[in-house]
Formats: C-alpha cells, sequence, structure tokens
C-alpha cells in the first residue's frame, strides 16, 4: 500500500512499538535533492574516496553516522551523515568526510537536505566490503553481507531473489494496480527497515476507508523499501492473485510463506528493484531516491 504522509507512518510505526533496523528514524521533507557534484570516475578504482585520517578543525559538529558502528548492510546501502545543523561551506564539509572501502569502489557525494549529506558507490558495493567513514574526526566502519537482492517484475508478476549472482528462490507477487493510479514505480529501491506488524490506514492520506479505494487492514511481516509507505509484506488475501495480476495499493503483496522468508532474510540495505511497471519511475525526493541517479 502506498500514499501514506509520512508523519502517518511514524504514528503507525508508534503505534507498532518497533524500531528501525537500523536503529534510526529518518525524516525528510518532500523538496527537491540539491544537486549532485560531479561523480567519482567509474575507470578509476576508489574515485571519490579518500583513505587517509581527517586531521584539523572539522567544519561541522559532531554528526550521526548510518550505518552504524560495526554493523552489517546489504550492498545497495548509502552512506549518510546526519550534521547536527547547517554547515557554512558545503565543500568544506565534503572534503572533511573521508571514505574509504575495501576493495575500493568509486562513488559520489550528494546532498539528501541541508544538513544531510550522502555518499554511494556509483554500483552496489561488492559483496563483504569493509568500509570506514572518518566524517571530521568522527569515525564509523562497517561491512556488507551478501549480494542480496530481489526484482519485481511487473510483466511475470514474479519476485525473483538473487544471492551473489545465483537465483535462490523465484516467488509470485502482486503488485499496484493502474485502477486509482496505484502502481508501483519503477526503480532500484533497499530496504529501510522491517515491520512485524503495522497497521494501514488510507485516511491517514486523505482516502476515506469506506471509499472504492479506501482501507485499514494491519498487514503482518512488512519491509519497508521507500519513504512513501510501500513495503513487500505478507497479503494472504490476494494469493490467488499473486503470480497473475496487480490488486496492491502499491505495495509488492507475497504469500504468508513467502513473506516469512522474505522477513528472514532481506535486511537493511538489500536493494528490491521494481521493471516493466506502467506506473513510471520513483521520482519522490524523500529519501528513497539515492539509486534513480
Amino acid at each position: 500500500m502506498s500514499g501514506w504522509t509520512i508523519e502517518s507512518r511514524f504514528a503507525a510505526l508508534k503505534t507498532a512499538g518497533v524500531a528501525s533496523i537500523l536503529g534510526w528514524v529518518l525524516v525528510l521533507g518532500a523538496g527537491p535533492a540539491l544537486a549532485d557534484p560531479p561523480p567519482g570516475d567509474p575507470a578509476v578504482p576508489g574515485a571519490g574516496q579518500d583513505p587517509t585520517p581527517f586531521t584539523g578543525a572539522a567544519p561541522f559538529g559532531p554528526p550521526r553516522l548510518v550505518p552504524s558502528n560495526g554493523s552489517t548492510v546489504g550492498v545497495a546501502q548509502p552512506i549518510i551523515i546526519n550534521f547536527p545543523g547547517l554547515v557554512d561551506d558545503a565543500g568544506a564539509a565534503e572534503g572533511a568526510v573521508h571514505i574509504s572501502s575495501v576493495p575500493q569502489v568509486p562513488g559520489k557525494f550528494y546532498w539528501m537536505t541541508p544538513t544531510q549529506l550522502r555518499w554511494r558507490p556509483l554500483n552496489f558495493w561488492p559483496a563483504h566490503t569493509a568500509v570506514t567513514v572518518d566524517a571530521g574526526g568522527t569515525v564509523s566502519s562497517f561491512q556488507t553481507g551478501d549480494s542480496l537482492a530481489a526484482t519485481a517484475d511487473d510483466a511475470t508478476h514474479q519476485l525473483t531473489v538473487t544471492r551473489n549472482g545465483a537465483v535462490e528462490k523465484t516467488i509470485p507477487m502482486s503488485m499496484g494496480m493502474a485502477s486509482g493510479g496505484h502502481q508501483t514505480p519503477n526503480g532500484t529501491y533497499y530496504v529501510k527497515e522491517k515491520l512485524p506488524s503495522v497497521v494501514m490506514d488510507s485516511s491517514t492520506y486523505g482516502v476515506p476507508v469506506s471509499s472504492t479505494y479506501g482501507y485499514k487492514t494491519t498487514v503482518e511481516l512488512a519491509v519497508r523499501f521507500d519513504d512513501s509507505g510501500d513495503f513487500v509484506h505478507s497479503a494472504p488475501w490476494s494469493v490467488d492473485d499473486q503470480g497473475k495480476r496487480d490488486v496492491s495499493h502499491g505495495c509488492i503483496n507475497i504469500s504468508p510463506t513467502n513473506a516469512k522468508w522474505f522477513f528472514d532474510n532481506f535486511n537493511a540495505g538489500d536493494p528490491i528493484v521494481v521493471t516493466n511497471s506502467s506506473g513510471g519511475t520513483y521520482s519522490r525526493h524523500d529519501g528513497s531516491n539515492d539509486w534513480q541517479s
């Protein structure tokens, strides 16, 4: 299901009493993302990285870094630097953030908000990459796990899961229906959080529950992949449609058994790619569009 406002989504999370799997909550406006600097040269290993320790006075206060120190994340996870306030010089701030990885990969900085800088590799991280972030002397390290990815193909209504390049599982699915304009947008997303249970309520974004496209239901085993209310989740009510047609309000519906497997295997940063949808390309600047440009 989709169309939640950010505020209503977090109200639902508070009711569910479940925290983000990354241990943080990100609230972003819907305004346009700031322009990207020139990306690293993809022909040069490590372009856009700087393995040297930062020295001197940082041009910002101690930031909060995502992923957290010591964590293991999926290969689509960007590095997120949350500054405590506005920075005076964006260029100086970027220069004070030193990214390094083993193996080295080219990447780029981009600003998501005036107080949030991000860095991602130009392509997905290799599996089992060790990454160090030195943001003005605040240092954190993390690693990627297996290259676990799910591709939702609306032409076949199948969700294909690969691990390190080999197909591991093919799951019948049902995505957003064309009626009411609920198609799931094409794009490259990544897991944001996992909720064992969450109430989805269309009235939170202005659609009465009693209307044609209204709903209020408790959804189990929900894996969120954008900041607009779209999840991969258990949908026992649409099992007969899965693998055949689209009937959801934007989410990716799968059976309870498959949802349990997906919930247990996918974690923060694991990519979810939507293809062949008639819903266009995901274009909201809400913190989920890292891989759309």
